[in-house]
């Protein structure tokens, strides 16, 4: 791309910015794509964010081993509240 035009795009009032049309042909990105964007010392690269299609609780009920007794929800919650007290420590 050394070769190529430099690409120019202008921020909107809302920081918007429209990637020009040849770039998103040729990164292959359509509407709905979502960048992830990083703030570095010498620019602000934009890579896609991996698509995760949507998954049904049945699709992956039971799908991790388990080992030992099963918890109570008195445990559990339990558990759940020593973990809060422990990074409200933090």
């Amino acid at each position: 791309m050394s070769d190529a035009p430099r690409l120019t795009t202008t921020a909107s009032s809302k920081g918007q910015v429209v990637l020009p049309k040849v770039v998103r042909q040729s990164r292959r990105w359509e509407a709905g794509t979502r960048p992830a964007v990083e703030d570095m010392a010498d620019g602000v690269p934009l890579k896609p964010l991996p698509v995760i299609a949507s998954t049904r609780l049945a699709d992956v009920f039971g799908i991790l081993a388990s080992t030992g007794t099963p918890r109570t929800l008195a445990e559990m919650q339990a558990g759940i509240m020593a973990e809060g007290r422990r990074h409200a420590g933090d």
